[in-house]
């Protein structure tokens, strides 16, 4: 590299990257949508930068030899000198936070005082608020420094942020939501875990979701800022969310469940925030029955089952508009959990949208027939099992059970996922229906000369196979342990068992089921041809009652114990007389 090279390159050494310290780490990620860049160099002092080197490369083009090399160290020095001249960002202290707060307080004060005085003259706090936005700016660099987040609090910075949520200047407001958003960065929040649980306690004490929500409302999404405004609330939610699970019940009764609902169901093009918006409803509902109950009573099941049925004729038309669909689908089994949402959606016509769905074979198939197990499972799925039967679904679902069809395993969806699907239908089904329901769907497996029991029996050889090959690994990893001189303990075991359920025992599990119930329906024709079958294959029952048996003890699906234990003797039963 000759000098002029050298020197060429040395301007853009200027144009420095946002450091950790001026706030560029946290917040300058091309993902997050609100992140703000801290600016390098501005473009006069690049220019003189240029000035500079062109001079200095204009002096030294004759020198040569050992000479040039010499004065390339010195230009080089003289060129570092001017660096270090430009004045250095101030280093990110405990002193320097607490005069940056105390100058946001000044002029958050400042400018409420002057737009007290003058509400009609913008023209005279117009200054104070570009001064009060600059500061908000500034305190971007906290969010490398998450030890010092108590002096926010300790210093009453967070209450002043949130009260500036509701400042009449939506531009103020959303400053402070990008600010809120880079402070509670999930990755910022778990450097200081100390630091975090002081300010997530600071904003929930402030009531900071309903201050976001009521700002939310009158950000207006057509206005690029606004719309970005509301897509970093979101992410603040998100991020509150994940650190602090616990919270979601609280944030969903202070008016977010109902603003997620009605933006899901605006008739606005598809976009990013509708998109976050199915992804946060989707956590809310999350392994809590208070924000299952709180949706079900504000007609989220309908809301649900509408934003579903565009997807009954067409597939989603980007990767993105996929992923909605999805996380609504899983809103929908999260509700599903809970009991008083099953009649919900059997009144909203539920059934019979999952039905058309798996008749229609589009991308929603999967998802539908995820849904039907979730809303048929137990004994709460009883009025589901028999309207779907009433509604002709089991014209839909044994074409599913005799195959798995191939556009599924196209999509990435596995074998072993639908097949568990379908066989939980068909056991809940089983054990729910009764009367002339129950008969139609036994009659189902006498149709065609038995070949739905001929199905069943090649997917108990094929699951009883797997889960034989996951034992011998399992056997094999203990015997090593125990040479090893490991304790076997209860947890040990879980996992074990868990490995054993993900190869497939749960699926084996559901098949037994169906055997032994259709086996006991007092058709003997079934009966034969599932022990004829059994010998034919080498197969045995001793193997089919250990397995019922086992499925017995594990039982977790009852509301009291009275339910499982009488649940449990029902399916001993069944496997004793098998």
């Amino acid at each position: 590299m000759d000098v002029g090279e050298l020197l060429n390159y040395q301007p853009d050494r200027g144009a420095k990257r946002p450091r950790e310290e001026d706030g560029g780490a946290a917040g300058g990620d091309d993902d997050s949508r609100g992140g703000k860049q801290q600016k390098g160099l501005s473009s006069r002092e690049l220019a003189r930068h240029r000035e500079a080197a062109a001079g200095i490369e204009s002096r030294t083009e004759p020198w040569e030899g050992d000479e040039q090399t010499g004065d390339k160290k010195k230009i080089l020095e003289k060129l570092m000198d001017q660096d270090e001249e430009e004045p250095e960002a101030e280093p990110v202290d405990e002193s320097s936070v607490k005069k940056m707060i105390l100058t946001f307080e000044k002029r958050s004060y400042k400018n409420q005082e002057l737009r007290i005085k003058f509400p009609d003259n913008p023209e005279k706090f117009m200054e104070s608020e570009l001064d009060l936005n600059d500061i908000i700016q500034e305190m971007h660099v906290i969010a490398t420094m998450p030890d010092l987040y108590h002096l926010l609090v300790e210093l009453n910075a967070v209450h002043s942020l949130l009260g500036l949520l509701s400042h009449e200047n939506t531009d103020v407001a959303i400053a402070v939501v990008d600010l809120l958003q880079e402070l509670t960065d999930i990755d910022t929040l778990h450097e200081s875990e100390e630091g975090a649980e002081v300010l997530i306690d600071a904003l929930l004490e402030g009531q900071v979701v309903a201050l976001l929500v009521q700002n939310m409302e009158r950000l207006d999404e057509q206005v690029k800022e606004e719309s970005d405004g509301i897509y970093n609330t979101l992410a603040i939610i998100e991020n509150m969310a994940e650190f602090r699970p616990g919270l979601c019940a609280e944030a969903a009764q202070q008016g977010l469940m109902q603003w997620l609902l009605k933006r899901i169901k605006a008739k606005m093009p598809f976009d990013a925030n509708k998109l976050y918006c199915s992804e946060i409803l989707a956590i809310l509902l999350q392994n809590n029955d208070n924000t299952r109950e709180l949706l079900g009573e504000m007609d989220g099941i309908d809301v649900l089952l509408q934003q579903l049925s565009v997807f009954k004729r067409h597939n989603p038309n980007t990767a993105e508009e996929q992923e909605m669909m999805e996380n609504l689908f899983d809103a929908l089994c999260s509700c599903l959990m809970l009991a008083s949402n099953r009649d919900r959606f059997l009144k909203g016509e539920g059934l019979q949208l999952m039905n058309l769905m798996l008749r229609e074979k589009k991308m929603s198939r999967t998802s539908a027939l995820k849904v039907l197990d979730h809303a048929m499972i137990g004994p709460e799925g009883l009025d589901n099992c028999h309207k779907f039967v009433d509604i002709l679904g089991l014209r839909t679902i044994f074409p599913l059970f005799m195959k798995t069809p191939k556009k599924m395993k196209k999509t990435g969806v596995p074998e072993k996922e639908h097949e568990e699907h379908v066989c939980s239908i068909i056991a809940s089904m089983l054990r729910n229906l009764k009367s002339q329901q129950r008969t139609r769907l036994l009659n189902k497996f006498t149709e065609n000369d038995c070949e739905k029991v001929d199905r069943l029996m090649e997917l108990h050889f094929k699951y009883l196979e797997a889960v034989q090959q996951a034992d011998k690994r399992i056997e094999g990893e203990k015997h090593e342990m125990v040479q090893r001189g490991e304790i076997l303990d209860d947890s040990m075991e879980d996992e074990f068992y868990l490995r054993r359920l993900d190869a497939g025992l749960f699926v084996l599990q559901l098949i037994c089921y169906i055997m032994v119930e259709i086996s006991n329906s007092g058709i003997s024709q079934l009966q034969q041809r599932v022990h004829q079958i059994l010998n034919l294959r080498g197969g045995s029952v001793k193997v089919v009652r250990h397995i019922m048996r086992e499925y017995a003890e594990s039982l977790g699906d009852g509301k009291t114990e009275e339910f499982k234990e009488a649940e449990r003797k029902r399916i001993v039963d069944l496997a004793e007389n098998f």
